[in-house]
């Protein structure tokens, strides 16, 4: 790239790359950089040179096969040359002066209209046919912010509902575009569930469980890709009956069961001791599993293991507390004071 003085101003001149003279019809491209500073034009013309690459790069994804990369493109030319993308019936909405703004950012240096621009500032790109199943792999970057903190284990646990949900739905309306996806389609998919909840298959949070977690991927696809679809979500749930308190075990039931001589052969010796170390603790399975040398404090006056988000997020914020060790509990842990590698 050069940088040159002509008539007391610097302009920057460059031959265009290769990859991109199937978009961009000039050879080279010259720019007037409106500065005489030598030092303010070289940065100019990084930045004019980098703004130009981006552009000639969404331009070029503008003519993919792929209907939504296509999409995307054309929403980032939109920015790149400083408009937001609107689809064409929102840009026969605006005032004269802006349709004709847009119309004048189309046109090259020649004078002639470029179809891809054309398109992102005049919303002409096609809308992607998102199905359900690829809007599920959207769904994941779209809504990465959800799984920030959690474990590998809890990443799978958080994914398989939604998998299963998407599962379900495709099994009773098939694999649609969102678009397509009508009252009729989220109504079957409500009657499925109903049918197993008067079959005793399973309960009304079961089933609410299922529906809302597909809403959740529908609303986010729909929100975060702005495909401005209207999704008739609403009034599927099921009311839900009291919910039954879980009794405690007994006594006698964890030294009979439990306890009991060959009752956890079955298991291997870290499973076992994370099953003990439940018995005068209380904790729950995923919290013991994830305990380490640093939360496993048998030095102290009084023994104890701390549960903590170390290196995994924690159910509530209450989840969060210390708990004495005792009886089995504490024998558990003395066989394993680093923790639980293999979990």
């Amino acid at each position: 790239m050069s940088v040159f003085k002509r008539g007391g101003k610097y302009q920057m001149r460059r031959r265009v790359p290769r990859r991109y003279r199937g978009i961009e019809p000039r050879d080279i491209i010259w720019i007037s950089l409106h500065t005489d500073s030598e030092s303010i034009a070289r940065s100019k013309a990084d930045l004019a040179w980098a703004q130009l690459t981006e552009a000639w790069e969404a331009r070029l994804a503008g003519n993919s096969g792929e209907a939504e990369m296509r999409y995307e493109a054309a929403q980032e030319l939109a920015r790149i040359k400083g408009f937001r993308y609107l689809e064409i019936s929102s840009v026969a909405r605006l005032p004269l002066e802006d349709v004709y703004e847009r119309v004048e950012a189309v046109l090259e240096a020649g004078g002639e209209p470029d179809p891809v621009v054309g398109k992102a500032l005049l919303g002409k790109a096609e809308k992607p046919a998102i199905t359900v199943e690829a809007g599920l792999e959207l769904y994941w970057s779209l809504a990465r912010e959800k799984v920030l903190g959690k474990s590998e284990d809890q990443l799978r646990r958080w994914k398989n509902p939604r998998i299963k949900a998407v599962r379900n739905f495709v099994a009773v309306a098939g694999n649609k575009p969102l678009e397509a996806i009508t009252r009729d389609d989220l109504l079957d998919f409500r009657q499925h569930w109903l049918e197993r909840i008067e079959a005793g298959e399973v309960t009304p949070n079961t089933a609410n469980k299922d529906l809302i977690h597909f809403s959740d991927i529908l609303k986010t696809v729909n929100t975060m890709k702005r495909l401005g679809i209207d999704l008739p979500l609403g009034e599927l749930s099921f009311r839900e009956g009291e919910k039954r308190t879980r009794p405690p075990f007994s006594v006698d039931w964890i030294r009979t069961k439990i306890l009991a001589p060959g009752a956890l052969d079955g298991l291997n010796e870290e499973a076992r001791a994370i099953v003990t170390g439940m018995i005068n603790t209380g904790y729950r399975p995923s919290e013991g599993a994830a305990l380490t040398r640093q939360t496993i404090r048998l030095d102290h006056d009084v023994p104890h293991i701390s549960i903590e988000p170390d290196g995994r997020q924690l159910k509530t914020p209450y989840a969060r507390r210390v708990i004495p060790l005792t009886g089995v509990s504490l024998e558990a842990f003395r066989a394993f004071p680093d923790g639980f590698p293999r979990y």
